[in-house]
């Protein structure tokens, strides 16, 4: 299939997608709403597989690259779904002890765009662990549609608490400095923001893409460092922003904010349409800038 470009669809089939993409609509009214630009033989369909993911494009950094040692891991969450599995990749050469950054998924669990984002932090020399949300229903699928569909099945309450047991889990490990990061995309954005509330002082830096905010209550819990990567063409997201700013002011916390205009949500996943290059290079640049300065 040839890649394409969030330029090559309007903004308006754009904005569909992302409603299909956030459970707002099932599928079946995305392709009744995809059809007026079904034009020139093309198909509703047709439009739908374009914009779907191909993890093949994803892949920067092979499971196989001898500089990495990847395992699976599980980790004990009693106040959420019992356990949560994931994916922890380190240096293949470490010596010593290394921060630890964790990666939090979009709405779709653990799919392979993800296991890679884990693999580049190990070349960036840090431990980093990748859990998967949908452990308590078998783990992501091998499917980003089945993955969306098992998403709407798990508690978030409890969701949320394997992933601060994640956190906690990755933090104590003996291969871990004891300071970590966080770093999620989308849904893992919001969690990012959340994981930041909720371990306070044990969570050194913290950068949410294009994530739901925390409540603006919760701010004064905050000690995290953070920078937050929001995309320009993302209103649904973005309207949650001025009041957290105010609060992160009025709060003291330290924050840089990065919108990156014309861009589409998702510009960091470079398995669809939406990813934008030069954005996606510039905002992980500054990502890894902020783990290495607070978490080193």
């Amino acid at each position: 299939m040839d890649r394409k470009k969030a330029s090559d669809f309007p903004q308006e089939l754009l904005n569909l997608f992302d409603r299909y993409v956030h459970g707002e609509i099932e599928r079946r009214e995305f392709l009744e709403g995809a059809n007026k630009f079904a034009v020139g033989g093309l198909t509703a369909t047709a439009i739908w597989e374009s914009l779907a993911p191909n993890f093949a494009w994803a892949q920067q950094v092979p499971p196989s690259d001898n500089r990495i040692k990847a395992e699976r891991a599980s980790v004990p969450s009693p106040d959420g779904n019992g356990k949560i599995d994931g994916y922890f990749v380190k240096p293949a050469n470490a010596k010593g002890k290394l921060p630890g950054v964790l990666v939090v998924h979009e709405n779709r669990g653990l799919n392979p765009y993800i296991e890679d984002v884990a693999r580049r932090l190990a070349l960036a020399n840090f431990v980093a662990f990748a859990p998967d949300g949908l452990t308590s229903v078998g783990g992501w699928p091998g499917d980003n549609e089945k993955g969306g569909a098992l998403f709407q099945k798990v508690d978030r309450v409890k969701m949320g608490e394997d992933f601060v047991a994640a956190a906690k889990w990755l933090k104590a490990r003996p291969d871990c400095t004891g300071k970590i990061g966080a770093v999620g995309f989308c849904f893992g954005g919001g969690i990012t923001n959340m994981l930041a509330v909720r371990l306070g002082g044990d969570l050194a830096a913290a950068v949410p893409y294009y994530g739901g905010q925390a409540k603006v209550e919760d701010v004064p819990k905050i000690k995290a460092k953070l920078v937050l990567q929001y995309a320009g063409q993302d209103a649904r997201i973005n309207a949650g922003w001025p009041p957290y700013e105010e609060a992160l002011k009025a709060n003291n916390v330290a924050y840089q904010m990065y919108m990156y205009d014309g861009t589409q949500h998702g510009f960091h996943n470079d398995t669809t349409p939406r990813y934008d290059e030069a954005a996606a290079k510039l905002s992980w640049e500054r990502t890894l800038a902020h783990f290495n300065k607070n978490l080193r």
